[in-house]
């Protein structure tokens, strides 16, 4: 079927159709200009706040310019698919300092098979539809400024939190791109945003890791702590992360906005082997091979077994003398790793500073 055939208008809306079947609750289309955004990362970047991310500057242009990421692009269609697996007591965890925080999109499977397999499908129905044409799929898989190109296709602001930030949902919600080649009919972009004076997000981050409203150095970001970096923490932001060892929710759960979030009904996104409730002295006793066997399809992968210790090793000399907390943490002492021992010592060595000398909550 040639272009000049094909209702763009309806095409549009059966896309919307077909993407809120497929699972997404909302779809938008928008051109292939980031605007203004494109400045902002390279000021982001010229910074260093993108630490130890490499990545966020190795591909030029090809971040901000989806036509020379996948030539012959000319529309990108945004869909969001929300990720909140309902009441799974946030508060409570992150109040309890024995208790392992993980942030909430980790506690399923990992989204990107899933979300990339209903991009495919879309496309296909795309393709049933008017036959053959270009398109590439991507979640978190190429160098995309999605939250720009969402904000352009209508899919929400982006927030002092620098996270896109609905009206009707809040922001505990995944991004996907399809790349078309299609002059699809464009939504309207997002015009304002709508943080107001709130600062509420500002004020909760642990680290202060936002330098001003909508400006963020990763380097002081415990998802960037606990996920990204290779090697050790610095010495002076432990303390403030606290229980919080895969990610960080605290500026989504305070952003008045989440008030509008739903709960998802993806069964992949729900918790799994009790990872929502588990102290981290249970999990720092997980082997490999049982770290391995849990974290199978899980974004936790990510961060690897040796940073997994690494991060229960810092929540542990956070929490409480007790006599589950010490002992988890001398097992570890002659561990492989040296990046592991130096955490251990660094937690019983917080414990020993805490204590009073005559106090010994556990055995030597």
């Amino acid at each position: 079927m040639q272009i000049n055939e094909i209702d763009l208008e309806a095409l549009a809306e059966q896309i919307r159709d077909w993407g809120r079947e497929l699972g997404f609750a909302q779809v938008g289309i928008s051109g292939i200009d980031p605007g203004e955004h494109t400045e902002h990362l390279q000021r982001w970047l010229a910074a260093g706040h993108h630490g130890e991310m490499d990545y966020m500057a190795a591909h030029g242009s090809k971040r901000s310019r989806p036509d020379e990421l996948v030539p012959g692009t000319i529309r990108l269609i945004s869909l969001r698919m929300d990720y909140l697996p309902g009441d799974t007591r946030m508060a409570e965890q992150l109040a309890d300092p024995e208790r392992a925080y993980l942030s909430r999109y980790a506690l399923g499977r990992d989204y990107h098979k899933l979300i990339r397999k209903r991009l495919q499908q879309l496309a296909e129905r795309i393709q049933s539809a008017i036959g053959p044409f270009g398109y590439r799929a991507f979640v978190d898989s190429a160098p995309v400024l999605e939250k720009a190109f969402a904000l352009q296709a209508g899919l929400g602001w982006i927030g002092k939190n620098t996270l896109l930030i609905n009206r009707r949902a809040g922001s505990w919600f995944f991004l996907g791109e399809l790349f078309v080649d299609l002059p699809l009919p464009t939504d309207a972009p997002m015009q304002d945003e709508h943080c107001g004076r709130c600062q509420a997000c500002l004020d909760i981050c642990p680290t202060a890791a936002f330098v001003a409203p909508y400006q963020l150095d990763a380097r002081r970001c415990i998802s960037y702590l606990t996920i990204e970096l290779k090697g050790s923490i610095p010495l002076e932001l432990r303390p403030l992360i606290g229980n919080r060892v895969f990610g960080c929710d605290d500026c989504q759960l305070v952003c008045p906005w989440n008030r509008f979030a739903r709960p998802t009904g993806e069964h992949d996104f729900q918790p799994r082997h009790q990872l929502d409730s588990s102290s981290l002295a249970s999990l720092m006793r997980w082997s490999e091979a049982e770290f391995l066997a849990r974290t199978e399809g899980s974004p936790l992968r990510r961060a690897g077994y040796e940073r997994w210790l690494r991060n229960l090793a810092v929540g542990l000399g956070n929490a409480p003398s007790t006599i589950a907390v010490l002992e988890t943490l001398r097992l570890y002492r002659d561990h492989p790793s040296a990046l592991v021992r130096e955490h251990v010592e660094w937690a019983l060595a917080e414990h020993a500073r805490r204590a009073d000398a005559t106090e010994i909550t556990a055995p030597a």
